[in-house]
């Protein structure tokens, strides 16, 4: 059954959005384009605190140890990470000012992607914690 209202156009349907809605929306986008630099800033950190270490060491006269430790493949982890944080929150950002615009709800979404970064943020923490213990 259709409706008697005739069908409105996404200009009309736009002009009916609170503006709290999309401002809302840009400051979550905000918090994770910030959330996204600071894993790979933390990351940069991480994947250079092992060449800081062996440098160190050398200046302190002590054998250096042979390999390249963890911390460039944990800090290299972190850093994508953010990486794709930033990525997701442009594209969800971009999705849900489209669901906004066409009337719809944008808390309909999943929250996989989020989780997906927070498991992936405690493995990545878990295996530092396991390095930490097992190397000393």
């Amino acid at each position: 059954m259709r409706n008697a209202a005739p069908d409105r156009s996404k200009r009309e349907l736009a002009a009916d959005v609170d503006p709290r809605v999309p401002l809302a929306l840009e400051r979550t986008f905000l918090a994770w384009i910030r959330t996204g630099l600071a894993m790979m800033g933390f990351g940069f950190v991480v994947a250079r605190f092992g060449l800081f270490l062996r440098e160190l060491e050398r200046a302190r006269g002590g054998a250096v140890p042979a390999g390249r430790g963890i911390s460039p493949m944990m800090g290299t982890a972190l850093v994508a990470l953010g990486v794709c944080a930033s990525g997701w929150a442009a594209l969800r950002f971009r999705r849900d000012l489209a669901a906004v615009a066409a009337g719809e709800s944008p808390l309909a979404r999943s929250p996989v992607v989020p989780t997906l970064i927070a498991l992936a943020l405690c493995g990545i923490g878990a295996a530092t914690i396991w390095y930490f213990l097992t190397s000393s």
